[in-house]
């Protein structure tokens, strides 16, 4: 057993791509964690709208050769941005910062064709902030068969194991991330192998549909608590179409925001849209759950996190689609001194210290690769 600590931090950007979120936590990589600290820092405006644009443009690995220039010039920019961040951090941060884990910006993710950028250059990041970078956690992943995602898993594990003693809470534990797209994990037990304890996958769209109907539709950037939607009304036959039309076959594929469009809810109402859009998300967001609860006899906790747990209007309907799976409970993780919007810094601060100590940090039963694996690129470049 490891029983030195390691000081990393986690830098995560997310679908919404409106900033990063990063976090300093110590952890020996296995089965102690302590967080230090939390940060959310916004991406301006023209940042955000520039992002949004590139990731709209890039459809195939042809378009990524195509905007290789604007490609580049960004990837500078939010390299930029993520050191500074380090930098605010080293100043208020007395001991030594062993790790960085570097997420970085999705723009493009197609596991069959083995190709995920992320924007975020680890080489300068690291020549900027003369600290051992991690990044790139998902490409090795794919070269073994992988989807890529979702990384967070083993994360979850070692968070339900700290969850089942201070709280009493009896596993199985599930875990449902609401980002831009929605993951579901379920650690099954309090020991035994890791790759046998966690089952994880991408359940369907998260907050990426709500967001891009009311970006569209007006000058905000996303339903604050589903307010937009709460005063809106579900217009059942629009609803009852997208249901129809969308079916996951299976739950073994990544998915990605551009698998998905508004498009189904067009001449609704700002208000209607919203409020169709929600449920929509919700229903799909349920039956992930449903799949994942195999065994109904016995009772099993979700806990949510991610900012979609914020959307009042979207828990409530992901209740009332659960109401008839009486085993179920869905309760926020917030509840249990964890802070729902910082759960994938934390994982990716905790993720980086795995990869340097060469553990494996995805495995089949959260991304179908063909054997626990690494993953992960480590550069010192200073």
């Amino acid at each position: 057993m490891n029983n030195k600590l390691y000081t990393a931090i986690g830098l995560m950007s997310g679908t919404s791509m409106d900033g990063v979120d990063v976090s300093l936590i110590r952890s020996n990589g296995i089965d102690e964690f302590t967080k230090i600290l939390d940060e959310y820092h916004e991406y301006d405006m023209n940042l955000h709208l520039r992002l949004i644009e590139l990731r709209n443009h890039i459809l195939n690995f042809e378009d990524l050769k195509k905007f290789s220039s604007k490609i580049d010039e960004i990837e500078r920019e939010i390299t930029l941005f993520h050191g500074k961040i380090i930098e605010q951090i080293s100043l208020k941060y007395d001991d030594k910062i062993d790790l960085i884990g570097f997420h970085g910006q999705t723009i493009y993710h197609n596991p069959e064709k083995k190709i995920t950028k992320q924007l975020g250059d680890g080489k300068l990041l690291s020549q900027l902030i003369k600290k051992k970078v991690i990044f790139d956690f998902r490409q090795e992943d794919i070269e073994n068969n992988g989807q890529g995602a979702p990384l967070t898993p083993i994360f979850h594990d070692l968070v339900a194991k700290n969850i089942n003693k201070q709280n009493q809470i009896q596993f199985p534990i599930g875990f449902i991330n609401i980002g831009g797209i929605s993951n579901i994990t379920k650690v099954l037990r309090a020991n035994g192998k890791i790759e046998e304890n966690i089952e994880a996958f991408d359940s369907g769209p998260g907050n990426c549909l709500i967001d891009e109907w009311i970006r569209i539709n007006s000058k905000k950037k996303f339903d604050n608590s589903g307010l937009i939607a709460q005063s809106g009304k579900i217009d059942q036959l629009t609803l009852n179409q997208a249901i129809d039309n969308f079916e996951i076959q299976s739950y073994d594929k990544s998915l990605d925001i551009k698998y998905f469009d508004t498009s189904f809810a067009r001449g609704l109402s700002l208000e209607d849209g919203c409020a169709t859009i929600t449920n929509f998300t919700a229903y799909l967001i349920a039956k992930g759950i449903e799949y994942s609860n195999k065994d109904k006899s016995i009772n099993i906790k979700y806990l949510i996190c991610g900012g979609g747990r914020k959307n009042n209007f979207l828990i409530n309907c992901i209740r009332d689609y659960l109401s008839n799976q009486k085993n179920i409970s869905l309760d926020l993780i917030d509840n249990y001194e964890y802070d729902g919007d910082y759960i994938e810094s934390q994982a990716f601060g905790y993720l980086a210290i795995r990869s340097f100590l060469n553990l494996p940090i995805s495995f089949p039963k959260t991304t179908g690769c063909d054997k626990p694996i690494v993953g992960g690129k480590i550069v010192e470049n200073f």
